[in-house]
């Protein structure tokens, strides 16, 4: 893992999600390198609570976007 990774927000919901895809497939792996352990544990960390974060946000507008059309479809 690089140790200069790329902040979640310039990287995008899918590219994060595609980054912790490969880190969960190097935990699960046999060849995986104790010595990044820690590192690969805490950027999946900071990957997870960006992308629900993100989830979040989202889900809010959406919500905000659907109230608003049935508001206006009543009028």
């Amino acid at each position: 893992m690089s140790t200069t990774a790329i902040p979640p927000e310039e990287l995008g919901f899918t590219a994060a999600m595609l980054e912790l895809d490969q880190i969960v497939a190097a935990l699960e792996s046999d060849a995986l390198d104790v010595d990044a352990l820690a590192d690969q544990v805490s950027r999946a960390s900071e990957l997870v609570g960006w992308c629900r974060t993100k989830l979040d946000a989202t889900r809010y507008q959406v919500e905000k976007i659907v109230t608003q059309l049935d508001g206006g479809s009543e009028e």
